[in-house]
């Protein structure tokens, strides 16, 4: 059987005394630099004044830190770091929730749209559009990182990563395309080649339910977290969490069609 033996990729990208730059952090950082410059591209008529853009952009970066965070350790090892409380602070060693950093991001975006007197909807509609760059940056880190690899394989693009002796899938990458590029594709689309920007939430709605449908069906792929493992009607914690997902999403799809705007 063929297989493909893990690139051993540095995780630390350059070192400055104890100071660590990682491709981990750095997949945040572009993410959000990425969703920032975007903002400022598809405001033409400049709505949004740079005040407002730089209000977001930091509570936005405090929303997802912190509630990704939060998320990992509430939804997925609890004991852990309730046992190992200095570890919570050690996000360069991964532990970070998407449906955590998802929940604080809508709270900062809420908060500051609130102070500037801005529909939320309308810019978690236009961030909803960008956010797929960062995800897909982010699972490119969580391959270099050998971590949330994928179930047992025996396909020839097989991997076999540190620690382990056998090959499993990519699922890092399979995520990194579906739940990045292709939800990319698929907003940017919507976004600009049809009218659903003028119904307010609707391409918020749309972006949930479509990353939630890909990450269903990756994570028949990918290897459910240890310390969990399989739950209910033997889906794992993810498939559980899209299933939510779907529904809120679909919830707001319906919403945002019966109240459109004039944007």
């Amino acid at each position: 059987m063929n297989v493909i033996l893990f690139p051993h990729i540095d995780p630390v990208i350059f070192s400055i005394g104890p100071v660590s730059v990682r491709w981990y952090s750095i997949a945040y950082v572009l993410g959000i630099i990425f969703a920032h410059w975007y903002l400022h591209e598809v405001d033409k008529y400049k709505i949004f004044n740079q005040k407002f853009h730089d209000s977001l952009l930091a509570w936005s970066i405090v929303g997802i830190v912190f509630g990704g965070r939060i998320g990992y350790m509430l939804i997925y090892n609890l004991s852990y770091y309730s046992n190992s409380p200095t570890e919570i602070f050690k996000i360069w060693h991964g532990g970070m929730s998407f449906h955590g950093g998802l929940i604080g991001c809508v709270i900062a975006i809420i908060a500051v749209c609130k102070k500037h007197n801005i529909s939320a909807l309308l810019i978690m509609d236009l961030l909803a559009c960008a956010a797929p760059i960062g995800l897909f940056l982010g699972r490119i880190a969580n391959f270099i990182n050998g971590e949330l690899f994928g179930r047992i394989t025996d396909l020839p693009w097989g991997i076999i990563f540190p620690g382990d002796d056998l090959a499993r899938h990519p699922s890092q990458l399979y995520e990194a395309v579906g739940e990045g590029l292709l939800l990319f594709i698929i907003l940017n689309l919507l976004l600009f080649f049809t009218n659903l920007r003028s119904y307010r939430g609707a391409l918020t709605g749309i972006g949930m339910t479509f990353y939630a449908i890909i990450r269903f069906l990756i994570e028949f792929f990918r290897e459910p977290d240890l310390q969990i493992g399989y739950l209910l009607l033997n889906l794992t914690m993810g498939q559980l969490l899209s299933i939510s997902m779907v529904i809120i999403g679909m919830i707001i799809i319906t919403i945002s069609i019966k109240n459109p705007s004039n944007l």
